[in-house]
């Protein structure tokens, strides 16, 4: 029952920073359109789903750093997984920037559906290529 609740806590936790991300999202989106600089509302929109994956898999992580163990990289899997799913997520900040023509595929994957879940996927292999030796 103790993990019941603590898996509940967890997602409750989850579920207040993902609404007030979403609100702050909404207010950096009005903002944007009053002054005509969208950089603070498009940046957020990129790194808030990274923040979700990590908080997604924060709490294995915790309980793996708690065996006191040593820790490497899984360079491996941050370069085949995070690192593509890093450039998919961060392609909306490039639409702002003078670069977006010259970047390949950004045309393709523009759409901030595939950028959020990108940012998300990136956020967790982040936290989990972690491994203990």
């Amino acid at each position: 029952m103790k993990k019941f609740f603590r898996y509940f806590v967890w997602t409750i936790v989850i579920g207040l920073i993902y609404y007030a991300g979403l609100r702050y999202e909404l207010h950096l989106l009005n903002e944007a359109q009053m002054n005509y600089n969208f950089w603070p509302q498009v940046i957020f929109a990129a790194l808030f789903p990274i923040l979700i994956g990590i908080l997604l898999r924060l709490p294995k992580l915790i309980k793996e750093i708690q065996q006191e163990k040593v820790w490497s990289v899984n360079w491996m899997k941050l370069l085949a997984v995070g690192l593509p799913t890093l450039y998919v997520s961060l392609v909306p900040v490039l639409l702002l920037t003078g670069l977006f023509k010259y970047i390949p595929f950004a045309m393709d994957i523009i759409h901030f559906d595939f950028a959020t879940l990108a940012g998300v996927v990136f956020g967790y292999v982040l936290l989990d290529s972690l491994k203990e030796d």
